[in-house]
């Protein structure tokens, strides 16, 4: 099964590239399943459920976020109706929403897991991920061997730290947050993808998504500044999994990179 996992989507630019070249991908790569992380999809920050409903219409299937999440008041409600769209699962006990969910491919017909967790360091302190991680794949029923982890962490020792321990459980740890893709893809022990950060769907000429004077300003100043997103030519960043069904084994991990 092939599984594609897109960067952060940042703003309407973002929203104009998944649109635009998901069915591209799907057709080139045969593509059974489509994730992105979308808590930045709103105008720069945070959710809401038109524009997640804008990105389940250009053929996404599961939503994974993180810390911007709750930065609009609406997806507090959405979030609880709506099983396709997640957030860290180590978020504290009564927080709304779900932390893992399933789904089931279409073309294949296999189920598969995907778990959302958030990192500790230079963010929140929530509950631990690594213990988050070890409670949810005990719930998860056996059956389910295709289980993909979105990771939404700041330093880069901790998502190889929980990759680290995540081997041989999981089929994928992809690391999302820093909106710069990294170059590290890889193969953990019997079939762990692995990829620091997936990177940002969003404006190209822009400083993570965002228009560039407007952070200049807030470098140059330190006063606050209202970071819009940039608009203008735009970039895809995701990776492709290929899984195999039998045993949850990533067999070969490729990135992808799209410019206009």
């Amino acid at each position: 099964m092939k599984i594609l996992m897109i960067g952060d989507v940042v703003g309407t630019t973002g929203i104009r590239m998944v649109e635009k070249h998901l069915p591209l991908l799907k057709r080139k790569y045969q593509i059974d399943q489509c994730i992105v992380n979308g808590e930045n999809a709103w105008r720069g920050k945070g959710l809401n459920r038109a524009v997640a409903d804008q990105l389940f219409n250009s053929g996404i299937h599961i939503i994974t976020s993180g810390n911007h999440i709750w930065d609009q008041r609406e997806i507090h409600e959405v979030i609880d109706q709506e099983d396709r769209l997640i957030r860290p699962a180590n978020y504290p006990e009564g927080t709304p929403g779900r932390g893992w969910t399933s789904s089931w491919a279409g073309s294949s017909g296999v189920q598969f897991a995907v778990i959302n967790l958030m990192g500790r360091a230079f963010l929140s302190e929530l509950d631990c991920p690594f213990r988050t991680l070890d409670r949810i794949l005990a719930e998860i029923p056996s059956e389910i061997t295709i289980r993909i982890v979105d990771f939404h962490a700041e330093a880069t020792s901790e998502k190889m730290a929980l990759a680290n321990y995540a081997a041989n459980r999981v089929s994928a740890v992809i690391g999302t947050h820093t909106h710069v893709q990294t170059a590290d893809e890889q193969i953990m022990g019997d079939g762990t993808g692995y990829l620091t950060d997936v990177g940002m769907t969003g404006a190209f000429d822009s400083i993570l998504g965002v228009n560039t004077d407007a952070v200049l300003q807030r470098f140059l100043t330190h006063l606050p500044t209202r970071f819009i997103p940039a608009e203008g030519r735009g970039q895809l960043d995701a990776v492709l999994l290929s899984i195999q069904p039998s045993n949850g084994q990533t067999t070969e991990i490729q990135r992808i990179q799209i410019r206009e």
